[in-house]
């Protein structure tokens, strides 16, 4: 197959969803086909262009069959939801140079991801003129996520965000995306369930698993082997609602077992730092992420691992960091609303314990709970078989193989 990916977010960013396009494309071109990437230069989740990139203009990277065009964007040093509009308008429009090379060159297929949403609106219009079939992949609902956050508080604006949204999901050959909670939620939106395709972010078992502590990062944070670590690694935006953990971490000071970890970048670092300092928090330590060949040793060092979101977002994101730290055999504790369809499945399965969003009083009695209990290493045991039984790449990368070759077959016949 001939692949065309249309996505700002790709390697070598290793959070959110750059982190799976990139490995998406990289297994595609293992498999044979040959893949090229519309994409921006890498920012995410520092929002700033990573150090390498800065400066750069238009910019082709080719790597055997996988051939990256990277454009310039503008790069909002405080995202609001509207520098969030024009951040992601100008990669639409930077990237038309791109799109106008393209309509000389055939794809079999191409794949777009959301978000930004308006991402797939250059495919749409290339799919009509060339005949081509346009999978819409959805790693979090945006509209529905910025509505529900407040982050877009203009009606109009939000109306005509959800139609450009609804025509997407209504013109593309199939819409997919990562959690049966999604699922729900676009099928809600009149997409028939034949066109809807499940693709859950996936995970390497084999590299990321669990670990003696004496091989994980403890040492490099001054931690003994008997420390009880709670960790917090992802990114530090709106959407995780990570500000109510300095209220946890304040309240359980005096127990000097017990070491935080913020591991990550984005919107609200700067912020947590200032705050920790100004309360004089001596338990927790800041880092800003450690290389993915560090990944596994980094997860495996956390007696508990913490996955932050905030109210009204469970069916609307599915947060990438939970598979991972499963493929670990990581003990979690998750915010999410009762009886979501991750709250559902994470108890269902007895991979983690669920607490409300928003409760910091919540999240701090379960992980007191957690600490003594012996639920602990059966959270461990249990994440650790689901993350291989349901998680592994190639099972889920062949599903999607298959369906792209089926669309191929059926725009043919037709």
């Amino acid at each position: 197959m001939r692949i065309l990916l249309y996505t700002p977010n790709f390697l070598p960013e290793l959070t959110g969803s750059g982190k799976y396009n990139g490995e998406l494309a990289e297994w595609l071109v293992r498999r044979g086909h040959q893949v090229d990437v519309i994409t921006a230069h890498p920012y995410y989740p520092q929002w700033q262009v990573h150090k390498e990139y800065r400066n750069k203009l238009w910019l082709i990277e080719r790597k055997g069959l996988l051939t990256i065009r990277r454009t310039p964007l503008y790069v909002p040093k405080k995202p609001t939801g509207t520098t969030r509009m024009l951040h992601e308008l100008s990669f639409a429009f930077n990237s038309l140079p791109y799109w106008i090379g393209a309509l000389f060159r055939k794809y079999d297929i191409l794949i777009s991801v959301c978000p930004p949403m308006q991402v797939g609106l250059l495919p749409y219009l290339y799919s009509t003129f060339k005949r081509t079939p346009f999978v819409f992949h959805i790693q979090d609902l945006q509209v529905d996520a910025a509505r529900t956050l407040g982050l877009i508080k203009n009606k109009t604006l939000l109306s005509l965000l959800s139609k450009v949204e609804n025509f997407l999901l209504q013109n593309a050959s199939v819409v997919s995306s990562i959690s049966e909670g999604m699922r729900e939620v676009i099928l809600g939106k009149n997409v028939k369930p034949e066109r809807y395709f499940m693709l859950p972010n996936w995970v390497d078992t084999d590299f990321i698993q669990p670990l003696p502590q004496k091989d994980t990062l403890r040492s490099m944070f001054g931690f003994k082997l008997d420390d009880i670590v709670v960790l917090y690694a992802g990114n530090l935006g709106e959407k995780q609602g990570v500000e109510g953990l300095l209220t946890v971490v304040e309240n359980m000071a005096h127990d000097s077992r017990v070491k935080f970890v913020i591991n990550g970048d984005g919107a609200l670092r700067e912020a947590l730092v200032t705050e920790a300092k100004r309360r004089g928090l001596s338990n927790v330590y800041f880092s800003r992420g450690v290389s993915y060949q560090q990944l596994p040793q980094l997860l495996a060092m956390a007696t508990i691992h913490l996955v932050i979101q905030k109210k009204g977002m469970s069916n609307l994101v599915l947060p990438s960091k939970l598979t991972s730290i499963m493929a670990a055999g990581g003990a979690a504790i998750v915010t999410a609303e009762p009886n979501s369809t991750l709250a559902n499945e994470l108890i269902t399965n007895r991979l983690t314990i669920v607490v409300p969003p928003e409760d910091p009083q919540a999240l701090e009695n379960s992980i007191r709970i957690l600490i003594d209990s012996p639920s602990l290493e059966d959270f461990q045991t249990n994440a650790r078989r689901y993350a291989i039984d349901n998680f592994n790449q190639d099972m889920i990368l062949d599903k999607f193989e298959t369906l792209l070759f089926d669309l191929i077959l059926d725009n043919s016949v037709s």
